[in-house]
């Protein structure tokens, strides 16, 4: 698989304008990334605007702290699936982690998944404030659910993708997806996280990457 087919390009910034969007709109196509990652308002604007490519629109839910309830993500991914929503990456419940409350996590990434069906489900584990054990737990629990993937992070807590914890991750899933976001800068660190086990990379960086050139930015 060619390397921009790995690539979910980025641009979830609270301050985002139609020009910024329809920049990362056009690197998409130009490019031939796997998806855009997009806020929840923009979805239909991108579904409409990618329709003759083959680039899939994603959108996040419950972002990026993950504290919202279930019925509320759940609501969100019906939105973003009626509004043209390829793939649906959501935020779980960090907090419940950290208590150790598996059985509530998995049940609220399944909730999310019945509304998904065959559309592509990514769990964001927020992995710069988990130990080791609980990012084998917590991915555990969203393959339990029915997740596609697990994915490392928002891009808004304290830290980014390690390749620690892609390959726990990986360890966890057994082929089966596992997405490293923030902090892939260079083809060194893209080609570090595939090979730790990494099948999808999220980063606004996708320009820089696919050229051979480094980035400044943190995500």
């Amino acid at each position: 698989m060619k390397l921009s087919k790995y690539i979910d390009h980025t641009y979830l910034k609270a301050f985002g304008t139609k020009e910024d969007i329809d920049s990362l709109l056009d690197e998409a196509i130009t490019h031939d990334f796997k998806s855009v990652c997009i806020n929840p308002s923009w979805v239909s604007y991108a579904a409409e605007s990618l329709k003759r490519s083959d680039v899939l629109v994603c959108t996040v839910i419950g972002f990026p702290l993950g504290a919202n309830t279930t019925k509320t993500k759940v609501l969100e991914t019906e939105d973003a699936l009626r509004n043209g929503a390829d793939e649906i990456d959501m935020v779980l419940n960090v907090g419940w982690v950290k208590e150790g409350k598996f059985k509530a996590v998995e049940e609220e990434i399944k909730a999310i998944k019945d509304v998904c069906g065959k559309r592509v489900l990514k769990v964001i584990l927020e992995t710069c404030y988990l130990t080791n054990e609980e990012i084998r737990e917590a991915s555990k629990a969203a393959f339990d659910a029915g997740a596609d993937f697990v994915k490392t992070s928002t891009g808004f807590g304290s830290g980014g993708a390690t390749l620690e914890a892609v390959t726990i991750m990986a360890e966890v899933a057994e082929g089966r997806g596992v997405k490293a976001s923030g902090g892939v800068k260079t083809r060194e660190d893209f080609n570090m996280m595939i090979e730790a086990g990494a099948t999808r990379i999220g980063t606004s960086n996708g320009v820089s990457l696919v050229q051979g050139k480094t980035s400044e930015s943190d995500y």
